[in-house]
């Protein structure tokens, strides 16, 4: 049950569960970022205005295909 909760999904894209939090962390802070830049745009439309969507097109490019 442990293995499965845990360890199932990090191996599934080679990784350590250890590895797969680090990347998951830094993930989900790259993913805070680019939800602040948008809500200041959406406030103040001169500023951030390619920072949300350059992130989020970096991260799929990370995460395009892992695993696979």
């Amino acid at each position: 049950m442990l293995t499965r909760i845990f360890l199932t999904h990090p191996r599934s894209v080679d990784e350590s569960y250890a590895e797969h939090a680090a990347f998951a962390g830094r993930f989900a802070g790259r993913l805070f970022l680019a939800s602040c830049a948008a809500a200041v745009h959406a406030v103040i439309p001169c500023l951030f205005e390619k920072t949300a969507s350059r992130i989020t097109a970096e991260l799929y490019a990370q995460t395009d295909n892992r695993g696979q």
